[in-house]
């Protein structure tokens, strides 16, 4: 099981959540970009993607349009990519490593996202300026719906 590192949690954000849904799903809904913007971003956003090429290197490029119509420009870089496993990716600005794992759990998969920041001081702004723990709670939401509606 994934556990994050102590000596970085004050510099983090970790999302976990166990979806009733396989593993192999689960993965490609973070991969492919037909299925990624239909539940990427909180309550409210959308996403245009513009590029995601899942390999070391690779770029992802979106942007994620607010309920208030505020653009919000994302581009990272794939770092390591084990299929199935996990995703690490280097987000430019604001500058954080992110490592999403996914674990099978019998028919369910354990998602841990763990975004890790530069500072402590960072991390605390991205979380209370943008509210990026609720966000991501909001966003791990989406994904169970849409998970919910492909087993449908």
């Amino acid at each position: 099981m994934y556990a994050p590192n102590p000596a970085l949690v004050a510099r983090s954000i970790v999302t976990t959540r166990v979806f009733d849904a396989p593993r192999e799903l689960v993965y490609r809904m973070w991969t492919e970009p037909e299925h990624l913007v239909k539940w990427w971003g909180p309550t409210g956003f959308s996403v245009t993607m513009e590029e995601m090429d899942v390999r070391p290197g690779g770029q992802w490029r979106f942007v994620m349009h607010g309920p208030d119509g505020r653009d919000f420009p994302n581009h990272s870089v794939y770092v390591d990519v084990v299929p199935l496993e996990r995703l690490v990716y280097e987000h430019k600005a604001p500058h954080f490593i992110a490592t999403a794992v996914f674990e099978a759990e019998g028919a369910r998969t354990r998602v841990t996202l763990d975004m890790v920041f530069e500072t402590a001081e960072l991390r605390e702004h991205i979380a209370t300026q943008f509210h990026a723990v609720e966000g991501a709670q909001q966003t791990f939401d989406r994904l169970g719906a849409q998970l919910a509606a492909q087993s449908r």
